[in-house]
Formats: structure tokens, sequence, C-alpha cells
């Protein structure tokens, strides 16, 4: 089954004395609307210092990741994505994180999640297209990347196909975007998510 990796788009900072509440609500609310629609995420902590990271590795046992939590695409390139495998090591990666810059975006908190074996990476995002006066559903068997920089040198590697609000998507156009072996578990995912979308 897939594994859902899309905390770093729910968690949306604010002003700093903010952010932190802001995002463990943010966190709260789009997880919950997520398992209403029985799509599960890894299970994960959020830590604002090395120490929190530590509590969060030991908690979730076994290899976990360490991630930036800015508003920001390309924090794996700038190193605010780390694999560890003991709770001594996120504490470290944590620390090296936390402060960090991408992209003009300081880093605050770090979220800990367990680690999965990862087969494939994919995109998948809804968006206004405010040109188009609509929704548009873009999707990619290229995840794991910059959607910018697939957008940029492989445009036919990302399928772009508006949404009409009030009919919904079209989950089979969408997943058409990937492999053949999971589109049809790919078009159940779009469906959920845009319910969560559009909830």
């Amino acid at each position: 089954h897939m594994l859902l990796d899309v905390l770093g788009g729910l968690l949306l900072g604010g002003a700093a004395d903010l952010a932190h509440h802001q995002d463990r609500f943010r966190l709260r609310i789009g997880l919950e609307e997520l398992e209403q629609v029985n799509l599960r995420g890894p299970r994960h902590r959020i830590a604002a210092d090395p120490a929190g990271a530590r509590s969060a590795a030991v908690a979730l046992g076994g290899p976990v990741v360490v991630k930036a939590q800015v508003k920001t695409g390309g924090r794996g390139k700038a190193g605010g994505v780390r694999v560890v495998h003991t709770a001594d090591d996120a504490e470290q990666a944590a620390d090296d994180i936390l402060g960090m810059d991408i992209k003009g975006h300081t880093v605050h908190r770090v979220l800990v999640t367990e680690a999965s074996e990862i087969a494939d990476e994919y995109y998948l995002s809804f968006l206004l297209d405010r040109t188009g006066r609509t929704f548009l559903a873009m999707a990619s068997a290229e995840g794991g990347m910059e959607i910018e920089e697939v957008a940029a040198t492989r445009p036919d590697a990302l399928v772009r196909v508006p949404v009409d609000a009030l009919a919904g998507v079209d989950a089979t156009a969408v997943a058409a975007a990937f492999p053949a072996h999971v589109r049809a578990e790919v078009a159940g995912v779009v469906e959920k998510l845009w319910e969560v979308f559009v909830a």
C-alpha cells in the first residue's frame, strides 16, 4: 500500500512567535482529515529542539527521518532531510538542521517520522490556477525531487489536469501520469485527497 508523506505539505508556518502553535494545529487537523478518508501517513512527532528530536526518535523506535519544516521545496538538497538510525543521530541531525536557512526560510522545527522503505516516489498536488480560473491537479511519476526542476527540464513528465470544482477531479486522468501497476491505487488516493482539499 502507498504510504503518504504529505506532512511537509500540511505543515505551513506563520509568524515566528505563532508558528509553533499554528504548525501543531494544522498538523493535527490535517492528519485527522486524512484519517477520516482512510489515508495513512507515517507515525511522527514534531520537535523544536534537539532533545525533542531525540525523544521523538525513542518514541517512534527504529530508523527515523528528521525533516526541516519550512514553507518551501528543496529541503533535501539543502541538507534539511536526514535518515538516521539512532536517537543520538536524530538529536545531532536536529541540531544541524534547526536554525538552517533554506531559500530564505529559517528552520524552527523538525518533523521526525518513522522511516520507510521507499520503492518509488510520486508527486501529486492540487492548486488554484488563477490564470485558468479553475483548480489544477499536477502529477508526476518523478517525485522525490523539486517539481519545478521537472517542469522546466522534462515538462512531459508533469501531467496537468484541470479540475472542475463542481464535477470534481477526474482521478483516472490524473492517475494516467503513473505506472500502470499503481494507477488504480493512485486513482483512489487522488479521490480521497480531493475530498480533503475541498472539505
